[in-house]
């Protein structure tokens, strides 16, 4: 991957990253800090706090208590970097950030978008379509996903896909400004290695990326996608509840295209989450046989 295709899947991880928390209705009619004893107030609440850039927030109240407590612990021995995990290509994210934080980064990415792709508007277009096919057969084929995380992040990277063919990914100008902002944004998260994303520890870590996410979202508005005009369109409707289980229906728009999916919620001593966030964070947190294995074993 070159530089600047690293820099475009950046831009579309952030994106990812701010879709992967299922949203519902306009900021304005957010419920109370916490609020997550309803089913559609629970996803309300992660939607603000990614709407406010609030990472910290977000993993808060994702998760019940015990298990963000083990969630923290995980992260600096290094065994997860949830909630980083629910995006697509996470294994990625920590790469492309490093990239952007090497020195001189922003001259390497602006060589090679004017070598390869200032102007270059009817290639970018053809590549656009065809990451999108190819992003679409991935998660439709991954089975770490449910089949409603699948269908809905196929209808999010078909969108995706569309408003990239016809964004101005290809203008010097725009390139000029959005490189220098994003190597900027990343540098300042003090986090362009493994080692220090263990070292700041889950919270720190995310506090840092909180400007970060701002930045992504600030440049993908200059290229004319405002994600935070889509979210004040979403909706939600409560299609289901049965005892501890409960299913809502999500329907927002991204670059023009509709999106319609459900998301399922389990409820955990009183409170609500949302279903896939629970299985991969405890699977985040459970070790592994072969680990579990080797400490019972006797020294020696």
């Amino acid at each position: 991957m070159g530089p600047w295709s690293a820099l475009l899947s950046l831009l579309a991880a952030t994106l990812l990253a701010l879709a992967a928390c299922q949203r519902e209705a306009p900021v304005p009619k957010a419920p109370s800090r916490g609020d997550n004893t309803r089913p559609a107030q629970a996803v309300l609440l992660l939607t603000r706090h990614l709407r406010e850039n609030d990472l910290v927030a977000f993993t808060r109240d994702a998760v019940p208590p015990g298990l963000h407590a083990r969630l923290d612990v995980a992260w600096q021995a290094g065994r997860t970097r949830w909630p980083l995990e629910e995006l697509p290509f996470d294994e990625r994210f920590p790469t492309l950030l490093a990239s952007l934080s090497q020195p001189g980064a922003e001259d390497r990415l602006q060589r090679v978008f004017d070598q390869q792709f200032s102007g270059a508007h009817a290639e970018i277009k053809a590549a656009a379509r065809t990451l999108g096919l190819f992003g679409v057969q991935y998660v439709q084929h991954d089975d770490d996903y449910s089949e409603a995380e699948r269908d809905h992040y196929a209808q999010f990277i078909a969108a995706l896909s569309q408003w990239a063919a016809q964004a101005p990914l290809g203008d010097p100008g725009r390139a000029r400004t959005a490189i220098p902002q994003l190597t900027r944004a990343a540098r300042a998260t003090r986090l362009g290695s493994e080692a220090a994303f263990a070292e700041a520890g889950m919270q720190r870590s995310l506090r840092r990326l909180g400007p970060f996410v701002a930045t992504g979202k600030t440049l993908l508005a200059g290229y004319g996608l405002d994600l935070d005009e889509s979210l004040d369109g979403l909706q939600a409707t409560l299609q289901a509840q049965t005892g501890d289980s409960a299913r809502v229906r999500m329907q927002y728009t991204l670059g023009g295209q509709p999106i319609d999916v459900f998301v399922d919620l389990k409820r955990r001593k009183g409170r609500w989450y949302l279903a896939e966030y629970l299985r991969r964070a405890e699977a985040a947190v459970t070790p592994a046989p072969a680990q579990e294995a080797a400490r019972a074993a006797p020294p020696g």
